[in-house]
């Protein structure tokens, strides 16, 4: 048997402020999903003025990243990504009923070598919901620091 670590509400609550506040700096309204491991929404909130797509859109971030235990925009990054034509995994955002997303904003959340959850981000550029996903999951390391579990805080996350 395995003992698995879970993200729990006030983490999810932490981490979806800290990218909320981080999207208010930048001028951008986002909208923020937290998922469980699974895949299933811990924490969904959408700014005043977001679009209302957004709030599927940034579910579907979330769960490809914890499902797939990689940020989403790797499936599509030249030359390898293998969502491009030709490569291996080519069509698999048409999976799960087209909920698997394949560009920038979705992160899985990785706590001492274990996928706990993911976040995904919709609103901003790609360089905006990246760096709203930066920002939540570094608050998560800062609080979990006292506790030594480490937390990976970077845009390229591949398990």
């Amino acid at each position: 048997m395995k003992t698995m670590r879970r993200l729990e509400l006030k983490e999810a609550r932490l981490m979806a402020a800290s990218a909320l506040a981080k999207a208010a700096d930048l001028g951008v309204c986002e909208t923020v999903c937290i998922v469980d491991e699974g895949g299933y929404p811990i924490v969904l909130e959408r700014m005043d003025g977001a679009r209302i797509t957004g709030a599927q859109i940034a579910w579907n971030k979330a769960f490809t990243a914890a499902g797939h235990k990689r940020s989403t925009h790797l499936f599509n990054q030249p030359p390898n990504g293998p969502a491009l034509p030709g490569n291996e995994a080519f069509g698999i955002q048409f999976s799960f009923e087209g909920r698997f997303a394949v560009f920038v904003g979705g992160f899985p959340i990785v706590v001492d070598g274990e996928v706990v959850g993911g976040i995904g981000l919709s609103g901003g550029n790609g360089e905006q919901d990246t760096g709203c996903g930066l920002a939540a999951l570094a608050a998560l390391r800062d609080a979990l620091v006292d506790r030594d579990l480490p937390v990976i805080v970077t845009a390229d996350i591949k398990l």
